[in-house]
């Protein structure tokens, strides 16, 4: 997790904006948390341990996050988006049933090789990737 915190903290200098302490609150719950999360879930997380974080420095905050590339957005056909920690660097979908909202995430060392392919020769660098298949789960279909 340091690594990242470096990581965020030169993506902060570099647009002349500090690591404050609700930022690095924020920081330290996002990469404690395991998964897909939601804003609110991360609001219950930090009111419950008594941190105090304001609802726009937490979406500002993640939006940082999400900028800098360390952290995912998500948009799982739901009225909000979902997050996840980018830092484990392995690519991957997620699998997003339409009718009880289960998201499955799966590996393809295919993704990978594609993103490379797509990208040879045409000096572009990727930050993040999204890929989401959506339909039913096995449960839902019966």
């Amino acid at each position: 997790m340091l690594n990242q915190q470096k990581r965020f903290q030169g993506f902060l200098k570099s647009k002349n904006l500090s690591f404050t302490k609700e930022r690095k609150v924020i920081f330290d719950e996002v990469f404690s948390t395991s998964g897909h999360f939601e804003v609110e879930e991360l609001l219950f997380s930090l009111r419950k341990k008594r941190k105090r974080v304001s609802r726009a420095t937490v979406y500002r905050t993640l939006d940082l996050l999400v900028k800098s590339g360390l952290v995912g957005k998500i948009d799982l056909g739901e009225a909000h988006s979902h997050y996840e920690s980018t830092a484990g660097g392995k690519y991957h979908g997620h699998l997003v049933c339409l009718r009880c909202g289960k998201v499955t995430e799966f590996e393809n060392k295919k993704i990978e090789d594609l993103k490379k392919e797509s990208t040879k020769g045409k000096d572009f660098q990727v930050i993040r990737h999204s890929l989401e298949f959506y339909g039913y789960c096995s449960k839902c279909r019966k």
